[in-house]
C-alpha cells in the first residue's frame, strides 16, 4: 500500500503531538513544504527538516528522536498509526540509528547481534516484517522524487492531483528591473549631496560621513501565453495551475489559445482554486481544438500589447509550434512581439526528447526571436522555467535558441 507525503505528515505530526510536543497544522504544513522543496535522499536528511521546523524548544528532542525512529526506522507503518493516539511511545532513538550513552540497555540487546546496535528494528521485529516496512516507507518517501521527473503527458489522474499540490508550491519570484526613483543605500553608486551636507552640520561641517544612492527595483510585468490546443492538452492542465500561481503572486497576465485568444486574468484571479479553474474552462470554448499560434499572437499583441501589456514585459509562450496555417504568420508575430518584451521565453515540452530537433514550421519560425527555449515537461523541469522568469538563466544552464 503506498503512502502519499499528506499522509506521512499528518500521521507523523499526529504521533509528535499525542507523544507531547505541540505540533500544530501549520508545523506540518510548513514540514511537507520543505521536505517538497529540500527532497532528501537521506534519513538523517529528513531527521533535520522535520525537528528545525516541527520543535519549539530543545526540551522536545529526546521525544521527537523517539518517534521519528518509531515512524522512519521501519518500526511501523504510518498508515496504521494515523489516527490512533494511544499507541505507546517507541524506544529512544538517535537520527543515526546509535545508541547514546544513557540510554537504558534495550531488552534482549545481544553484543554478537548481526542486525546491528541498539534498539535496531531488526530487533524488535522479524527480518521479513521489518523489510516489507522498509519498503513501504521508502516506497511513500520516493513517490514525490519520481512524480518530479515523470512527464506530464504519462501522468495518471491521481499523480496529476498529486503534482497540482507541488507545482501550487513552487515558489514565484518576480524578475526586476531599476526603478526611477532612487534610496539611500550602502552600497549606491551615487552621492546625495543634499543628504550628506545635512549630516556635515554634526561634524562641524566636515563630509565625514559620504551618504550614497542607488536605484529602486522594481517587479517586471510577467506574461504567459499557454497553448491549449489537442496536441497540448496534457501539459495545458499542469501550466493552468502555474498560470494561476503567477496571477496569485506576480500579479501576472495570463492568456491561452487554441483557435483563438482568450484572456484568463481575471477568472485565475478568483481565491477559490476549483472555481477558478471552472471559470478558465468556460472562458475558453476552444480549449483541445486547433492551433493557431500566428493569429492568436497577432491578437495578442493589436489588443493587448500595444497598450503596454508586453512593454518591457517578460513573456512565456507554452507550445509544441504545431501551426495549421501559415507558419510565416509566427515569425512575423515574434518578430514584433521581440521589439516589445523584455524576454522571450518559449516552453515545448517536447524539447525533452534527446532526438529532438525544432523542424516543425511554427517552432522553426519562431525560434530566432526566443531568449530561453526550456522543456518544463516535469515539475524539475519547471524549476527551470521559475529561473527563466526570474532571470538567473546562467544558473540554470538552459539550452539557447541561435
Amino acid at each position: 500500500m503506498s503512502t502519499s507525503l499528506p499522509d506521512i505528515v499528518a500521521g507523523f505530526g499526529h504521533l509528535l503531538h499525542a507523544a507531547g510536543v505541540p505540533v500544530t497544522p501549520e508545523r506540518s504544513i510548513r514540514f511537507a513544504t520543505v521536505v517538497t522543496l529540500a527532497e532528501p535522499t537521506e534519513l538523517d536528511e529528513l531527521y533535520w527538516l522535520g525537528r528545525v521546523t516541527l520543535l519549539s524548544g530543545h526540551e522536545q528532542v529526546e521525544i521527537y528522536d523517539r518517534v521519528f525512529r518509531h515512524v522512519f526506522r521501519g518500526l511501523i507503518d504510518i498508515t496504521d498509526a494515523r489516527g490512533d493516539s494511544n499507541n505507546p511511545p517507541p524506544p529512544s532513538s538517535t537520527p543515526t540509528g546509535e545508541r547514546q550513552p544513557g540510554d537504558p540497555e534495550p531488552r534482549g540487546e545481544s553484543s554478537s547481534s548481526p542486525h546491528g546496535t541498539g534498539a535496531t528494528p531488526s530487533e524488535v521485529l522479524g527480518d521479513e516484517e521489518q523489510d516489507t516496512d522498509d519498503a513501504s516507507v521508502l516506497a511513500a518517501m520516493s513517490q514525490d522524487e519520481r512524480l518530479a521527473h515523470k512527464d506530464f503527458a504519462a501522468c495518471t489522474e491521481e499523480e496529476l492531483a498529486l503534482i497540482r499540490r507541488l507545482v501550487e508550491q513552487l515558489p514565484l519570484v518576480p524578475p526586476m528591473r531599476a526603478g526611477r526613483r532612487m534610496r539611500r543605500h550602502a552600497a549606491g553608486q551615487r552621492l546625495d549631496v543634499r543628504s550628506t551636507l545635512r549630516h556635515a552640520h554634526r561634524t562641524a561641517g566636515d563630509p565625514v560621513v559620504l551618504i550614497q544612492r542607488k536605484r529602486t527595483e522594481r517587479a517586471r510585468r510577467v506574461v504567459l501565453i499557454a497553448d491549449v490546443s489537442g496536441s497540448m492538452e496534457p501539459y495545458a492542465r499542469v501550466y493552468l495551475h502555474l498560470m494561476r500561481g503567477a496571477v496569485q503572486a506576480l500579479k501576472a497576465e495570463a492568456f491561452v489559445f487554441a483557435t483563438r485568444l482568450t484572456r484568463l486574468t481575471r477568472s485565475l484571479a478568483e481565491m477559490q482554486p476549483d472555481l477558478a479553474y471552472r471559470k478558465a474552462l468556460a472562458a475558453a470554448p476552444d480549449w483541445s481544438g486547433g492551433t493557431r499560434i500566428g493569429q492568436s499572437l497577432n491578437d495578442f499583441l493589436d489588443e493587448y500589447g500595444r497598450r503596454g501589456v508586453a512593454r518591457g514585459a517578460v513573456i512565456v509562450i507554452v507550445s509544441d509550434g504545431w501551426e495549421i496555417e501559415d507558419p510565416a504568420h509566427v515569425g512575423q508575430a515574434m518578430a514584433r512581439l521581440s521589439r516589445l518584451a523584455h524576454r522571450i521565453i518559449w516552453v515545448n515540452p517536447r524539447k525533452a526528447s534527446v532526438d529532438y530537433q525544432p523542424l516543425v514550421g511554427g517552432m522553426a519560425a519562431a525560434l530566432p526571436y526566443v531568449d530561453t527555449f526550456v522543456s518544463g515537461h516535469s515539475v524539475d523541469a519547471l524549476q527551470e522555467v521559475m529561473a527563466a522568469i526570474r532571470g538567473s538563466d546562467a544558473d540554470a544552464g538552459f539550452a539557447r535558441a541561435s
